[in-house]
């Protein structure tokens, strides 16, 4: 059955848990296979999430209950009177059964816990109410930016995957790579970021989901008739980036990937800017024509120059969307370890 969604999520970045850096330190950099195939990206919280603190309205008025008890947006609940909570239904029931008395409520909090007591309160339709939105799954489309062909390990989006309201990272219970065909493309134009529009095969699993980290998403690739036709090529190093020319690799029609052309216009220093490697401009007439330049869903999306894997595609600037941002791969590879 396949499941209709609008992707959502941005940016694409690449990750293998073994020692690269070593290797690159050493002049001898190691080679993986960039991809640039659409994907779908599935995640299940561990516990469920504070999306935000709400109000809720009441016959005495307007309070805040998980508000005034100290629990924030980004927190992760983790248990309730003892009882583990690892669904959005778990802590509604929770809160119902509760009839208004006190509940103990687990959280972690910066990789801390510590436990709050809350009261939840009836909301004018008399159902009981803690004021707070709730998170325990996101899923959308981003793009497969290489797998290193000796351990299926591979690496995906730029960046983490964040609650859209908290922007905190989702904290990562379990996860899953699906199939996913691009259906179509909303442009980008100035001021209004593009999206590519597809649909989720959920009968297909691609490979498992193991970190959520602040430049990507890492796991483990199973089907391998992704990479049907694909060679390895070499990680440069990050001293080997220089603006001039460069190709992406892109899905953004049905399955097919496409080798595009572009312009790093500029590498930054150490540490980035904003933790971004690199500025690059799409000039590939096929591509603008089809995107408009880079839209959400592209993240991901392998950055190759001089023959070599040099980063992949995160962020596109909103004013413009034939330019936007890209990572390293060294910086990428250091995340992942």
């Amino acid at each position: 059955m396949k499941q209709h969604l609008r992707k959502r999520l941005a940016c694409g970045l690449i990750a293998a848990v073994f020692s690269i850096s070593a290797a690159l330190a050493a002049g001898t950099p190691s080679a993986l296979i960039p991809v640039g195939r659409a994907v779908g990206i599935r995640l299940h919280t561990e516990g469920v999430m504070v999306a935000s603190v709400d109000t809720v309205e009441t016959e005495q008025g307007t309070v805040s209950p998980a508000g005034d008890a100290g629990l924030q947006a980004g927190d992760l609940i983790l248990s309730v009177n003892g009882k583990e909570i690892s669904t959005n239904e778990e802590l509604q029931q929770s809160i119902a059964l509760s009839a208004g008395e006190p509940l103990r409520v687990c959280v972690r909090r910066d990789g801390v816990e510590q436990t709050l007591e809350l009261s939840a309160v009836r909301d004018r339709s008399g159902v009981y109410r803690l004021g707070v939105m709730i998170r325990d799954s996101m899923s959308g489309i981003g793009t497969l930016t290489f797998v290193d062909p000796e351990t299926g390990q591979y690496g995906s989006l730029g960046h983490g995957i964040c609650d859209s309201q908290s922007g905190a990272l989702i904290p990562l219970g379990e996860g899953s790579l699906i199939g996913a065909t691009v259906e179509r493309v909303e442009k980008g134009e100035p001021g209004e970021p593009g999206a590519l529009q597809g649909s989720f095969d959920e009968t297909t699993e691609l490979g498992t989901v193991g970190k959520n980290t602040p430049n990507g998403i890492f796991g483990v690739l199973r089907e391998c008739g992704l990479l049907t036709g694909l060679s390895p090529v070499t990680v440069a190093a990050a001293e080997e980036i220089k603006t001039g020319p460069c190709t992406i690799l892109s899905n953004v029609a049905g399955s097919e990937v496409r080798e595009y052309q572009a312009e790093i216009t500029k590498v930054y220093g150490p540490g980035g800017e904003f933790d971004r490697c690199m500025m690059i401009h799409i000039t590939d007439p096929a591509l603008l024509s089809a995107t408009g330049g880079i839209v959400q869903g592209m993240s991901g999306s392998p950055i190759l120059q001089n023959g070599k894997l040099v980063g992949a595609v995160t962020h596109v600037l909103v004013n413009d969307p034939t330019r936007g941002y890209g990572i390293s791969i060294e910086s990428m590879l250091e995340a992942a370890n």
